[in-house]
C-alpha cells in the first residue's frame, strides 16, 4: 500500500470517528430532550395542591379552613416545621394533609387600592357643604392635630364618620380634604371591589389594610361603597354571602380595635345608609353620621362660581343658568362646565356663550334621564 493510500485511509477512519462522536453528541442532547419531556409530562399530570389557612395547630395536626370556608382536622408532614395560627399552608386534595408551608408577600393585594400620600384637595374646592366641613373637621381634624385637648377633658375621640347622601355630591373631597389639611395618608378602599375580586381574602386584605395604615400613622381609611360591604345580614348560606360576613366581620373588629387604632381614623362613605347593617354604625365605630345632601340654591352658586372661575366666559346670565340646575349635584354641575367647555372648543372659540351652558345643561339631564332608564330596566 502507497503512502497516498494509507493517507486516504486514514483521513476516511478520522472522518468516521468524528461523526460518531457527533452523533453520540446528538444522541446524547436528543435522550436529554426526551426525559425532560417525560419529566414536564409528569408534573402536569401531578394533582394540583390546594392553598388553606390554618386556625390551631395540635402537635402533628391542625385545623385548617379551606377556601370555601369549611375546616377539617388534617395532619402535618414531617417535613414541615414551625406552623402557627394564620399561616398559609399548601395541602393534597385527597386528603387535606399540610404539604408544605406557603410564604405570602405581605401586602399582596396592595396595588388594588389608592394610596395618595398628600391629597391636594382642599376645602376651598368645596362649595355648599359649610357644615358638613364643619363637623368633619371636628370629628377628624381636631382628634389628629390636638390629641392632648381630648387628654384634658378626659374623653376619646370617634374612631371614624359615615359620610352619606346621593352619588357626587362631594363625601370623597371632604374626606381627600380633610387628609390634606391633616397631612396624613390617604388610603382608599372600594368595597364592591373587596367584594367581588377577593374571594376568600377578604378579611385578610382588610387586616393588612389597618395594618398599612397604623404604620403609615396619621392616616384615613376612606372606605368607598360601604353598602356593599356592610349590608345588613342575612341568614342565607351561601359561601359567597358567607365570605362577605366574614370580611365585614374583620372590619368590625379592625375598628374596634384588637390593636389600638392611634392616629388612624376611618371615614365611610354610601349612597345608601338605609340598607346599612347598625352594627357599623353603633357607638364606638362609625358612629359619627354626616349627611352631604344636593346643594341648594346658594350651594349650587358656590360650586358653580369654583368651576368657571378659571375660564374664559362671555357676558351671561348666572341666574337664568343656577335656575336650569335646580337639583343637580355637585359633580352634575362640574359636568355642565365641561361640557359648556367642549362645546366652544368644538366651534373654534375662545370663550363660553350662555348657550353652551343652556345646552350643557339638558346634555346632562339627558343623560341622567337615560341612566335612570337603565336603572328601571335593569331593577324593575
Amino acid at each position: 500500500m502507497d503512502g497516498d493510500s494509507s493517507k486516504e485511509i486514514a483521513s476516511m477512519m478520522f472522518s468516521y470517528s468524528s461523526n460518531i462522536t457527533e452523533l453520540e453528541e446528538e444522541n446524547r442532547i436528543l435522550k436529554d430532550t426526551v426525559n425532560h419531556l417525560k419529566n414536564e409530562i409528569d408534573r402536569l399530570r401531578t394533582p394540583p395542591l390546594m392553598m388553606c389557612e390554618v386556625r390551631e395547630v395540635l402537635d402533628k395536626n391542625a385545623i385548617i379552613k379551606v377556601p370555601n370556608g369549611n375546616q377539617f382536622f388534617v395532619c402535618i408532614s414531617d417535613t414541615v416545621y414551625d406552623l402557627k395560627a394564620g399561616d398559609s399552608v399548601l395541602v393534597d386534595q385527597k386528603n387535606l394533609n399540610i404539604i408544605k408551608k406557603f410564604s405570602r408577600a405581605k401586602g399582596f393585594n396592595v396595588e388594588q387600592f389608592v394610596i395618595l400620600e398628600k391629597p391636594d384637595t382642599s376645602f376651598r374646592q368645596i362649595g355648599g357643604l359649610h357644615k358638613q366641613i364643619q363637623e368633619i373637621r371636628e370629628v377628624v381634624e381636631l382628634p389628629l392635630k390636638k390629641p392632648a385637648l381630648f387628654e384634658r377633658i378626659g374623653i376619646k375621640p370617634p374612631k371614624g364618620v359615615l359620610l352619606y347622601g346621593p352619588p357626587g355630591t362631594g363625601k370623597t373631597l371632604l374626606a381627600k380634604a380633610v387628609a390634606n389639611v391633616t397631612d396624613s395618608t390617604f388610603i382608599e378602599v372600594v368595597g364592591s371591589e373587596l367584594v367581588q375580586k377577593f374571594i376568600g381574602e377578604g378579611a385578610k386584605l382588610v387586616k393588612e389594610i389597618f395594618e398599612l395604615a397604623r404604620e403609615k400613622a396619621p392616616s384615613i381609611v376612606f372606605i368607598d361603597e360601604l353598602d356593599a360591604l356592610a349590608a345588613k345580614r342575612v341568614d342565607i348560606g351561601t359561601s359567597g354571602e358567607r365570605e362577605v360576613q366574614r370580611t365585614f366581620m374583620q372590619l368590625l373588629a379592625e375598628i374596634d380595635g384588637f390593636a389600638p387604632l392611634g392616629n388612624v381614623k376611618i371615614i365611610g362613605c354610601t349612597n345608601r345608609r338605609d340598607i346599612l347593617d347598625p352594627a357599623v354604625t353603633r357607638p364606638g365605630r362609625l358612629d359619627r353620621l354626616i349627611q352631604v345632601p344636593l346643594p341648594d340654591k346658594d350651594g349650587i352658586r358656590e360650586i358653580f362660581n369654583i368651576h368657571i372661575k378659571d375660564m374664559s366666559l362671555e357676558k351671561t346670565n348666572k341666574e337664568k343658568i343656577l335656575n336650569q340646575m335646580e337639583n343637580f349635584s355637585g359633580a352634575e354641575i362640574r359636568a355642565v362646565c365641561t361640557e359648556a367647555g367642549y362645546f366652544a372648543i368644538r366651534e373654534n372659540r375662545i370663550k363660553i356663550k350662555e348657550s353652551d351652558f343652556v345646552r350643557a345643561i339638558d346634555k346632562v339631564k339627558e343623560e341622567e334621564n337615560l341612566e335612570g332608564e337603565d336603572y328601571i330596566h335593569m331593577f324593575g
